[in-house]
This record gives structure tokens, C-alpha cells and sequence, in this order.
């Protein structure tokens, strides 16, 4: 079906139509979930050059692009690739959206996520604390991500060894699932 749609909006708006570009995306989700890393890399880079080019380089939407393409750097193991990309989705959405928008906070959470995975510990935890406050302040202190940015700061302290605190988080966002 992404297929599909893909093929439609290639013929009906262009290769290089910004809806083109989000077709591109949702294909390389699809192969990201699949853990198919290549393809999703191709498509997601594809994606990336389009927004790049039709919007320009400090769009909202580009920066989806670079989310997407340094997370999936990032599931594959590819650290240092995905740093960049991740900084610069980050800096765009503080611009373009403001240091408060929960598109900001899914970027802080993928920053640190990175910083965490290089163990770099010490950088990350103050990405995550943002994060999460921004989550409570602009969606509630039940949102579902809410559960995705204290699992992970809790997967920090974890490594660290730091297992009081970990149990601690993990309870918060245990409390949280337990409402919904």
C-alpha cells in the first residue's frame, strides 16, 4: 500500500513534491520496522533531499527528515552518522517551533537517546529531563510519551548502575500506563 501511494504521488505531483517526500517516509518506517536498515536508509535520505530542496534546510519538515534518517543511523548501530542529523533536527524545531513544543522534546528524547547509546551520560540526562517537562507541561503528565521519555531515562540510569533511580522512574511511567 505505501508502495502504492508512493507510485501515485510520484506520477501525480513529481518526484520532488514535498507529498512525495512524506510518501518516502512512511515506505522507509515500513522498512525500518522490517529492520530492512538499507532500504529505509534510501528512502528516508531521499526524503530528506526533497525537503531539503523544496522547503529549505531549516523547515519543520526537513527536520522530520533528519529525525528520521539519524534514528534509523541510530538502530543500526551507526552513532556518530546519526549525531548530527539528530543536532540539527533539534536545532531547527527550537528555531522554527520554539524550546517548548513537544516536537522539540521528541527531538531532546532522540539526542539524548544517541548521547546515551555512546555513553555519554552525563550530556543525555539533561536532554531527558527537558524533555519530560516538556511533555508534562504542553501534553499532560499521563501522555503516552510521557512512558517512551521516563522508560528511557530510566534505561540511563540503569547503565550507569544507578538502579534506585531507575526503579523509581520506571514506577512513574508504570503509575502512567496504569491510567490510560
Amino acid at each position: 500500500m505505501y508502495q502504492r501511494a508512493l507510485s501515485i504521488y510520484e506520477q501525480q505531483l513529481g518526484a520532488d513534491h514535498p507529498l512525495t517526500a512524506s510518501g518516502l517516509n512512511s515506505l522507509a518506517f515500513l522498512y525500518q520496522c522490517q529492520r530492512n536498515y538499507l532500504e529505509a536508509e534510501v528512502f528516508h535520505t531521499r526524503a530528506l533531499t526533497i525537503r531539503e530542496q523544496q522547503l529549505g534546510v531549516e523547515h519543520p519538515d526537513t527536520a522530520i527528515s533528519l529525525n528520521n534518517l539519524g534514528m534509523a543511523y541510530l538502530d543500526q548501530g551507526k552513532k556518530e552518522q546519526a549525531e548530527p542529523l539528530l543536532q540539527r533536527a533539534l536545532v531547527i524545531r527550537e528555531r522554527r517551533l520554539g524550546a517548548d513544543h513537544p516536537d522539540t522534546a521528541t527531538s531532546l528524547n532522540n539526542l539524548a537517546e544517541c548521547y546515551r547509546k555512546q555513553g555519554r551520560y552525563a550530556e543525555a540526562e539533561p536532554l531527558y529531563q527537558r524533555a519530560i517537562s516538556i511533555c508534562e507541561q504542553q501534553l499532560g503528565r499521563s501522555h503516552p510519551r510521557m512512558t517512551m521519555y521516563l522508560n528511557n531515562l530510566a534505561f540511563l540510569y540503569q547503565n550507569q548502575g544507578m538502579y534506585a533511580k531507575a526503579e523509581q522512574v520506571l514506577r512513574r511511567a508504570l503509575a502512567i500506563n496504569g491510567q490510560q
